[in-house]
C-alpha cells in the first residue's frame, strides 16, 4: 500500500546520497510508493526521474545538512522520512592511512548522519505525526575487513548513535538502522574486481547472491510501513545470511575436500 493510498497527502522523504547506487535505489522505490522525494549529492545527476527533487549538498558540513532539511520542508511542507544513506570509504591499510582520510571517513559515515538527523528531529518533533529516521549501516561494523578500520569504526558508531537518538527523541521521532551486507552496484567492479570475482563474492553468501539496491530499498519501505510502527532503536540485518565459514567449505566432501 502506498503512503497516500488512504486519501491523505503524499508523504515526503529525504535520501542523502540518493543520486546513485544504493541511495538511488531507495529514492526510486520511495517515489514509486507514493513519496515525494528529495535527494542530495555533490554532483547533479543526469537522469533524475520526474517528481524527484535534487539539491547539491555536502552533508559532512553541518550548515549544509541544515540547509538540506530546510529545503525539503520548504518544498514539501514537512518531512516524514529521512534516510541517511550517504557513506563509503576506499580500502586503505590502517598502518598507512593518512589522518586526513580517517577524519574524512568518520565525518561522512558518522558525523554527517548525526548532523542530518539533528536538523530533521528539530522539524519532526513539531509535526503531528512526528517522523522517522533510517540510517544505512554496514556489516563492516560487525565483521571488519582488512583496509576498513576507519569505516568499520564509523559504522559501529552509527549503530550506537541510532540507539541513542531513538532513546532521546521518542516518542515523536523513531530512529532505526538497516545493516547492509555486500550490495552489488556499479562501483563493485572497481572494489571487488571483474564478473568472476563478483561471482566468487556472491558464493560466500548463504542465499547465493549479493544484495541489490532494491533489496535495501525494500528494507527501508518495511521500516517505513505501519508494520514497523513499534520499532525504534532497532537494527534490521540485511546480509543474505552472513558469510559461509571457510571450514564449512573445507570439510564438505561434495566439494572434493576431506
Amino acid at each position: 500500500m502506498s503512503p497516500s493510498s488512504n486519501g491523505s497527502e503524499p508523504r515526503s522523504a529525504l535520501v542523502t546520497g540518493g543520486t546513485r547506487g544504493i541511495g538511488r535505489g531507495i529514492a526510486d522505490r520511495l517515489l514509486a510508493a507514493g513519496y515525494q522525494v528529495l535527494v542530495c549529492g555533490r554532483r547533479t545527476p543526469d537522469d533524475l526521474p520526474p517528481g524527484m527533487v535534487f539539491m547539491a549538498a555536502d552533508v559532512r558540513e553541518p550548515t549544509e545538512a541544515q540547509a538540506l532539511v530546510s529545503a525539503a520542508v520548504s518544498h514539501f511542507g514537512g518531512l516524514d522520512l529521512v534516510v541517511n544513506n550517504a557513506g563509503g570509504s576506499p580500502s586503505v591499510p590502517a598502518a598507512t592511512v593518512s589522518p586526513n582520510l580517517v577524519t574524512a571517513v568518520v565525518r561522512l559515515n558518522l558525523l554527517a548522519p548525526f548532523f542530518v538527523a539533528q536538523a530533521a528531529n528539530a522539524v519532526m518533533q513539531h509535526q503531528p505525526d512526528g517522523g522517522l529516521i533510517i540510517n544505512i549501516g554496514s556489516v563492516s561494523a560487525m565483521r571488519p575487513a582488512p583496509g576498513t578500520a576507519a569505516y568499520a569504526a564509523a559504522k559501529g558508531g552509527l549503530e550506537v548513535l541510532t540507539r541513542a537518538l531513538a532513546l532521546e527523541w521518542a516518542p515523536k521521532v523513531r530512529v532505526n538502522l538497516v545493516t547492509a551486507g555486500v550490495v552489488r552496484t556499479d562501483d563493485n567492479v572497481a572494489h571487488y574486481g571483474d564478473e568472476e570475482a563478483l561471482a566468487a563474492v556472491a558464493a560466500t553468501v548463504p542465499l547465493g547472491r549479493m544484495a541489490t539496491p532494491d533489496d535495501v530499498a525494500d528494507a527501508v519501505l518495511l521500516l517505513a510501513s505501519p508494520l514497523a510502527g513499534y520499532m525504534t532503536g532497532a537494527g534490521l540485518l540485511l546480509d543474505g545470511g552472513g558469510q559461509l565459514p571457510r571450514y564449512a567449505d573445507a570439510s564438505n566432501p561434495a566439494n572434493g575436500h576431506r
